[in-house]
């Protein structure tokens, strides 16, 4: 898939996410755990949305958030951590 339609499906799912469909958090850990769709992997990102995903009751992210975490270091799990509450913070913000 060409990066470009990649950059269309991230988009498409962020704009789900944005408007509270749960299931688009967990498709964007999947989408950046494995790299698919032309994505590059990306474990915070993908750490990143699984937790958000978990803490919205996706049993499935609670799975792959811990997966992904005992291949990652504490200074990258921190790291995702603080980009899902910057999101969380940008979500309040924009309702």
């Amino acid at each position: 898939m060409p990066p470009y339609l990649a950059d269309a499906l991230v988009a498409e799912c962020l704009a789900a996410a944005a408007s509270g469909r749960i299931e688009a958090l967990y498709d964007l850990g999947v989408i950046f755990s494995t790299g698919s769709h032309g994505a590059r992997c990306d474990m915070i990102e993908a750490h990143k949305w699984f937790n958000l995903a978990a803490a919205r009751g996706h049993e499935a992210a609670c799975w792959c958030r811990a997966e992904i975490a005992d291949e990652m270091t504490a200074r990258e799990i921190a790291e995702a951590q603080r980009r899902a509450r910057e999101w969380l913070s940008a979500e309040r913000s924009a309702a």
